[in-house]
């Protein structure tokens, strides 16, 4: 079934001729891939050197032709293509040749808050880091990158729908700051079954299809680990650095380890490394203890050559405030943690020349 519905798609799209071009977008090679799932498809167009005029209203057009394919109940387009270079085309992982990344109209910076394994606390550190980087003056967006566990709905207390003008989505507002996360398109205990093109492609609708002008920095919560959405957010967008967030023990920063890696193969600055729950501080005494371990995001920052950040201790307040959406910098902003925020902020500031 899934062969037949590919190949009665695939010929569905040969009435698709780009303007500008004289080939349809399958005798032309640009149609990547039709993937089926079930009654749902991705197809995926790579236009090489060749950038059609305009992309939204080809994809609009294939979404549609493909949709009058019976048997096919949804459909997700993802375009892109290289502009000229006159050196050696980039390489993106495992050595293929990679879209060239543009910046976002009206963001000055992108940062990508990421982490090499889940529970480290990389959510609230975007929510908190993106509060501080407001509360230095700046204009901030969040963006929740993180397909299948969106987070920042809770973080910061809301479950509103965002409005769409014309097939602009308008970011919602929480703390002075836009967030926008696929969470507030789906109903929370909804779970997101989606392979690969559908997450590329969400990813890539939440960079560019959200009105998030103007803004100093977007900072993106990513996903854990080094998968589609990674590769979707350095192919598509140009990133001005990436901020890694461990916690001491061994296990995390050799998940790190690997995210920093990813990074630098795709050419993004790494702008340092935040050790989460680096102390637990006693909400009875104030006494400190290092039960996850003490200093290892800090050797290891100085073992590849990046700058280590700073430190946030694991405390009560802290978890408290993000399941009751009430970020801590933004409502407690004289505590010690929010200080430490704010200090990273700076220094994040200062990085990016703001």
């Amino acid at each position: 079934m899934s062969d037949t519905l590919k190949k009665a798609v695939t010929e569905a799209l040969i009435s698709i001729i780009p303007e500008g071009s004289e080939q349809n977008i399958v005798e032309s090679g640009a149609l990547g891939a039709v993937i089926v799932d079930g009654d749902q498809v991705g197809i995926i167009l790579d236009f090489k050197d060749n950038a059609p005029h305009d992309v939204q209203t080809l994809r609009t057009l294939v979404e549609n032709t493909a949709k009058t394919v019976k048997g096919v109940s949804a459909v997700n387009v993802v375009v892109s293509a290289n502009k000229p270079q006159k050196e050696a085309p980039k390489m993106g992982v495992g050595g293929k040749s990679a879209p060239t990344p543009t910046n976002l109209p009206g963001v000055k910076h992108v940062i990508a808050v990421a982490s090499g394994k889940g529970g480290v606390g990389k959510s609230t550190t975007s929510i908190n880091l993106a509060l501080a980087l407001k509360a230095k003056g700046l204009k901030v967006g969040l963006m929740d990158a993180d397909i299948f566990g969106p987070s920042v709905p809770t973080l910061v207390g809301s479950d509103e729908k965002p409005g769409i003008k014309g097939k602009v989505i308008q970011p919602l507002e929480a703390y002075g700051i836009k967030v926008m996360s696929v969470g507030f398109l789906i109903d929370v205990d909804q779970p997101v079954v989606w392979r690969g093109p559908r997450v590329m492609g969400a990813t890539q609708q939440l960079l560019k299809d959200v009105a998030w002008e103007p803004l100093d920095v977007l900072v993106v919560d990513m996903p854990p680990g080094t998968g589609d959405v990674q590769l979707t957010m350095v192919q598509q967008a140009v990133i001005s650095g990436a901020v890694i967030v461990s916690t001491p023990q061994d296990l995390a920063l050799i998940d790190a380890r690997k995210g920093i890696t990813m990074f630098e193969k795709t050419d993004v600055p790494i702008l340092g490394i935040i050790e989460n729950m680096s102390s637990f501080i006693c909400p009875s005494c104030g006494s400190e203890s290092h039960i996850f371990g003490h200093g290892g995001a800090k050797e290891t920052a100085k073992t590849i050559g990046c700058d280590f950040l700073g430190g946030i201790p694991l405390h009560m307040s802290v978890r408290e405030s993000a399941d009751s959406g009430q970020p801590i910098v933004a409502c407690e902003p004289d505590n010690p943690i929010s200080k430490a925020y704010l200090e990273i902020a700076e220094t994040l500031k200062d990085k990016l020349s703001i």
